[in-house]
């Protein structure tokens, strides 16, 4: 079955509505890279892959259609939504996730270094379940991580991409997967404790 005309309508938020700083939300799009610009800073996204057309009746509102989409490609048009909305909530508020270490008898411990020649954030993990071996994960581009000043055993990584952060956040908790054991009994590891924004609203 094919949908003659389906449409999705996204607002782009006032500053008077975020409390933020006199810095306007910008939202740009030419052939399908969405650029948005805001007080945090600028994100780019392509979706030159997905047969959508963009257009901006005003400047606080874009509208998402499709022509004679079946029914997977209406489905796109949600997810292309969502995906400005996160790029907007990113350069206003951006993303914060707090991740707590988990262990039973070895304490883990977590060294955290920045690369000079690529600016990236690195976190070393050591002593996981006791082993010698040193876990390395190179955080995303724009992510920026470090210890909790207030909690015990706790990671705080911070961007305004939401991809990059959680893929981050993900790629940790992956590196420390307990094998070749009962994973019911050992527990040990990082986990994803909270998702939050850096600036509240």
């Amino acid at each position: 079955m094919k949908y003659i005309h389906s449409e999705e309508v996204l607002d782009v938020p006032d500053n008077g509505e975020l409390n933020l700083s006199p810095q306007k939300v910008k939202v740009h799009i030419k052939s399908r890279i969405v650029t948005v610009e805001g007080p945090r800073g600028k994100l780019v996204k392509n979706l030159q892959h997905l047969s959508v057309a963009f257009a901006q009746p005003s400047a606080k509102r874009i509208t998402i259609e499709l022509h004679h989409g079946s029914r997977k490609g209406v489905a796109t048009l949600r997810t292309v939504r969502t995906l400005i909305n996160n790029l907007i909530i990113g350069v206003t508020r951006g993303y914060k996730y707090k991740m707590r270490y988990v262990y039973a008898h070895f304490p883990i411990n977590v060294g955290i270094d920045k690369n000079k020649e690529t600016g990236l954030f690195e976190v070393e993990i050591r002593n996981f379940l006791g082993e010698k071996i040193v876990r390395k994960v190179v955080m995303h581009e724009g992510v920026e991580v470090e210890t909790s000043k207030t909690q015990k055993d706790e990671l705080q990584l911070t961007g305004n991409s939401l991809e990059n952060v959680s893929q981050s956040a993900a790629d940790i908790q992956q590196i420390c997967r307990v094998r070749n054991k009962d994973i019911r009994k050992f527990l040990d590891g990082l986990y994803v404790s909270e998702r939050g924004n850096i600036v509240d609203e």
